[in-house]
């Protein structure tokens, strides 16, 4: 087993392998399971289906942390986005002395790569530019999971207005999960980055009886947001017509603000425990049809 292992792990890295072979490699070391693409019935079974085969153009912009903007606005509204400071193409561009005492920085192209900066007067810029450089040469597609969705975004980074509520260290993260343009539940993070706590809930405020690996799950019960309807009703609106999508809100004294959009929750490596859960919620998912003679799908 420990040779096995060792073996998945070097094979992981091979990335000139076909995509579907590479896929199933990682799962296997991830998870220890087979993944099954030609018959996906579990959740991260056909969240990786998905990067192969669905590649519909607008999921650039969607992943993409700036050019999704554009979509929040059209479909739900500007005062539902958080404030733009200003978008980078280049790391020495940033002039920190144009920025707030408290601000946020983005690396618009790909995942977890943000600085939160609550007072700038103790930040080491020189270590900073020294980290966004490194985002720059980030490319999700091929250093995670073959998430197709961000091949292609023009590599950049946003600076946005610092969210605080009064009385909590770490904004709670309201992740509502649509399946064929539809909210069907919400993941809640408390904590993050401290005790890493979560807990799901259905969409009547029912605590729902299972968490994810590797994450806390949260014991007790996390107070309903006010804007809790307002929040099912834009994530209907911003998931329409997509087979699957995450979208992200905080909200903050009774205002939603928009976090994100993702289509490969942790990448499609990370289960849900108890284990039944994995097909149930995989169940709640109807991909789209191939069209014939072709590998993958370009429209809707």
């Amino acid at each position: 087993m420990k040779l096995k292992k060792t073996t998945f792990r070097v094979l992981k890295n091979f990335k000139f392998l076909p995509n579907k072979r590479l896929l199933k490699i990682r799962h296997r070391y991830y998870t220890d399971e087979t993944l099954n693409l030609e018959n996906p019935k579990k959740f991260n079974e056909k969240i990786n289906w998905l990067k192969l085969h669905f590649h519909v153009p607008i999921l650039t912009q969607l992943a993409d942390k700036y050019l999704v903007r554009e979509y929040v606005s059209e479909k739900i509204g500007d005062d539902y986005l958080n404030e733009l400071y200003k978008v980078y193409y280049n790391a020495d561009d940033i002039n920190f002395d144009e920025l707030p005492n408290s601000f946020v920085l983005k690396g618009a192209h790909g995942s977890s790569l943000n600085i939160i900066v609550k007072d700038k007067s103790k930040l080491d810029i020189k270590a900073t530019k020294k980290t966004m450089h490194k985002w720059m040469k980030h490319c999700q597609y091929k250093k995670v999971g073959l998430e197709w969705a961000y091949k292609n975004i023009e590599p950049k980074i946003i600076a946005e207005k610092y969210l605080e509520e009064e009385g909590r260290e770490v904004l709670l993260d309201y992740k509502f999960f649509c399946f064929n343009g539809k909210p069907k539940f919400v993941q809640i993070d408390l904590e993050r980055g401290i005790e890493d706590y979560r807990c799901f809930y259905d969409l009547d405020w029912q605590k729902l009886p299972f968490s994810t690996v590797k994450n806390t799950f949260f014991e007790g019960e996390v107070d309903k947001p006010t804007n809790f309807d307002e929040m099912i009703k834009l994530a209907d609106n911003l998931s329409e017509d997509l087979p699957f999508s995450r979208v992200d809100f905080y909200a903050i004294e009774g205002k939603t603000i928009f976090g994100e959009i993702t289509f490969y929750p942790a990448d499609g490596k990370k289960n849900f425990v108890p284990n039944e859960y994995n097909k149930i919620i995989g169940d709640y998912l109807t991909l789209p049809k191939i069209p014939e003679e072709h590998k993958i799908i370009t429209v809707f």
